[in-house]
């Protein structure tokens, strides 16, 4: 399973049952959660699967990933946000608001 790390500011948009076994706290207020998938976007379904609300804060209406966020594959920065970047079996998957401004 790949593990999911949510920024701090995402976890008010978790389910109330976000503390359950599959998930836990990790330094700075992340949420770590694990889900199944070989692609970015298999592996946020199975994460939107348990916290339905956070789907509409991630993905815009043509289920592409917003431009106020960012998603990291092992550290690695997805360009272009695409859901078909791969994922593999112990990657650890971080989205987080990305910044801007001036």
């Amino acid at each position: 399973m790949a593990r999911v790390v949510l920024a701090s500011a995402l976890a008010r948009w978790l389910a109330p049952e976000a503390s359950s076994p599959h998930s836990g706290d990790a330094a700075g207020g992340e949420v770590v959660l694990e889900a199944e998938g070989r692609t970015v976007g298999a592996v946020l379904d199975g994460v939107f699967e348990h916290h339905p609300r956070l789907r509409g804060y991630v993905l815009d209406e043509q289920g592409a990933v917003r431009h106020h966020v960012a998603v990291f594959v092992d550290g690695v920065v997805v360009h272009g946000k695409r859901l078909d970047h791969e994922v593999g079996e112990h990657s650890d998957v971080h989205v987080m608001q990305a910044l801007s401004g001036g």
